[in-house]
């Protein structure tokens, strides 16, 4: 791909300015400067605060439960597709590369793209859609402000405070890494979620809800496309919703799977399709290092706010390789999301989550002593909030277990 004459950035290279490939640009964020956490702790000795972010992420609880939950793929219908897990590691790596390549902190990217997804439910955005339509009435359910509940609330692993104590960069980063939620006055913008924690948080420490986040967190946002782009082609191939001859239609796609066959005419398919999957990652990358380095270029921020304040975000697809991707979420969504072996599964799932959620509202005592702790005291929403919590930690094998436990049945996925 070319290069802008003012300050390309080439295959990861560092900038005409002077920064990338490790080189710090002077927007990134600095895990020195950093603004603090919620509660005083002294500073690690060893580490910086974002790495000690990153640390606390990958011991936490909800972390490795996220192996056992489901991707698009139920953990249980083979050994090779993505779980939740799998896929954040696979954004961090990507997520990781960009900040590499742009001089921005990779610690600080890799945390928030670590904890981007721990507020997901079991059976991935099944399990999402039936807590939010359960919760209507209760403040809603989205994963993305169920992350920030895990991190500053649920997990439990320290004397002094609960949840994580994050730096305040990360707590920003997950609260806003798709961009800003809320205009000047704290309203939730048009088709975010429900503000809930997320203004809580704000309230004790102001995390900027109607700007940009970092350019860290804007890294990771966009990691994740990348990732579930690729690794949903690569599975999707692998349970046989999508074939290679369709996705010769595909923008991008295409052309990538014209270049390996120029370059390697009989490739045998346990090799092109992986080669397929590397290429086109790499491509993505490239075109949003280009495209940083461009707005980067016109924009010329100086300092992590003033990337904040910016009218657009710096961390972006060109135009050209949006339309691309777009239109391979666009296949995607019709192939395989909505794919009727797919589709079944998921609803079934939905109803075995609601089930579950109805179950513990009726019978409190069916939920562990230590959920139900105080529950006389509890308003309505505070106990629907409370099995929405309990929930959304499961994997997919404990809700399976609990619906057999409470149902005597094991929901038909067909």
């Amino acid at each position: 791909m070319s290069n802008a004459a003012s300050g390309g950035a080439g295959r990861y290279g560092v900038t005409s300015a002077g920064w990338g490939n490790g080189r710090p640009a002077p927007f990134a964020s600095s895990a020195a400067a950093n603004r603090g956490r919620w509660h005083a702790e002294p500073p690690p000795r060893r580490r910086t605060a974002f790495q000690r972010d990153r640390d606390r992420i990958v011991h936490a609880t909800a972390f490795r439960r996220l192996n056992g939950k489901t991707q698009v793929f139920l953990t249980d219908e083979g050994d090779h597709y993505r779980t939740r897990l799998t896929h954040t590691l696979e954004v961090a790596q990507i997520a990781r590369s960009l900040a590499y390549a742009l001089g921005l902190d990779g610690d600080l990217t890799e945390a928030i793209a670590l904890a981007h997804d721990l507020g997901h439910p079991p059976f991935g955005h099944a399990g999402e859609r039936a807590l939010d339509a359960v919760m209507r009435g209760h403040g809603g359910f989205d994963h993305n402000v169920q992350s920030l509940r895990v991190v500053t609330l649920l997990e439990r692993r320290y004397p002094d405070f609960d949840g994580l104590n994050l730096s305040w960069e990360v707590i920003e980063g997950l609260a806003k890494h798709n961009g800003p939620v809320a205009d000047r006055d704290g309203a939730a913008l048009p088709g975010k979620p429900p503000l809930g924690a997320i203004l809580a948080l704000s309230a004790e420490r102001d995390l900027m809800l109607w700007s940009h986040p970092s350019a860290e967190a804007q890294c990771a946002a966009i990691a994740d496309d990348i990732a579930y782009n690729a690794h949903d082609i690569d599975d999707g191939l692998r349970a046989g919703l999508l074939t290679l001859d369709a996705l010769r239609e595909v923008p991008l796609v295409s052309d990538l799977l014209a270049a390996i066959a120029d370059e390697y005419p009989r490739l045998e398919r346990s090799r092109l399709v992986p080669e397929l999957i590397r290429r086109l990652i790499g491509v993505l990358i490239e075109d949003v290092v280009d495209e940083a380095v461009r707005r980067i270029a016109e924009a010329k921020p100086e300092t992590p706010d003033a990337v904040r304040t910016l009218d657009r975000p710096v961390i972006a697809f060109s135009p050209r390789i949006a339309s691309a991707e777009a239109a391979i979420k666009a296949h995607l969504n019709r192939a395989v999301y909505r794919h009727p072996s797919v589709a079944g599964v998921m609803t079934a799932a939905e109803e075995a989550v609601a089930r579950l959620h109805a179950r513990y509202a009726d019978d409190p005592g069916a939920l562990p002593p230590a959920w139900r702790a105080g529950w006389e005291e509890m308003s309505a929403d505070r106990r629907a909030r409370r099995i929405a919590d309990f929930l959304a930690g499961m994997t997919d094998r404990f809700a399976l277990a609990e619906h057999q436990r409470l149902f005597d049945r094991v929901p038909d996925f067909g």
